[in-house]
């Protein structure tokens, strides 16, 4: 098994759980979306440390905790599964704690870090032109575009920070949106 050098912030047990059958790692539990100053103080010296990862689940509470801590820390690294990786087999919501081992190294071997001052990289142009942003097919785009950078979902006004935020450059986000449609106009 692989070992992670950082430290990963999960959001529960079920997450340490399974983080500790993918690979050899040290996990920080948020226990839900309403941080503590208490558990903010150990993520940043765990920062100072060995770095840290940010790996929550793909929902709404996950992004918050995101970006809760992204604003308490700058410089984190962040992990991201998609939507289908941590669906349930069966019924309940989407975590971490579903994911194959696979998912979750594949996901912690792409962690990104994340800049804290940056020029900007994407206009708002490109991705109109793409049409991640505004058109029918936007939210599937950029779905799309969040699975197969390892970034996750994000809504129109978001996307532009979160490739920012990554330094996605332009170059990157033309050749995976071409992927993305050669592969819409294959399944057709």
């Amino acid at each position: 098994m692989k070992k992670i050098k950082e430290i990963i912030v999960v959001e529960g047990r079920d997450d340490t759980r399974r983080i500790k059958e993918s690979v050899i790692a040290d996990t920080i539990e948020t226990n839900g979306s309403a941080i503590n100053e208490q558990t903010l103080a150990l993520i940043e010296k765990a920062q100072h440390e060995r770095g840290v990862i940010v790996f929550t689940d793909p929902d709404y509470p996950g992004e918050k905790i995101r970006k809760t801590i992204s604003q308490a820390i700058p410089g984190v690294k962040h992990a991201f599964l998609t939507i289908d990786e941590a669906r349930p087999k069966h019924k309940g919501s989407l975590g971490i704690e579903h994911a194959t081992p696979q998912s979750i190294q594949e996901a912690l071997a792409k962690a990104y870090t994340q800049t804290i001052d940056q020029e900007e990289l994407i206009p708002r142009e490109l991705l109109i032109h793409l049409g991640l942003t505004s058109g029918p097919h936007a939210s599937q785009y950029r779905k799309q575009l969040g699975d197969a950078l390892k970034i996750g979902y994000t809504n129109g006004k978001q996307l532009q920070k979160r490739l920012q935020m990554f330094q996605i450059t332009p170059e990157t986000l033309i050749q995976t949106m071409e992927q993305i449609m050669e592969a819409q106009q294959n399944e057709s």
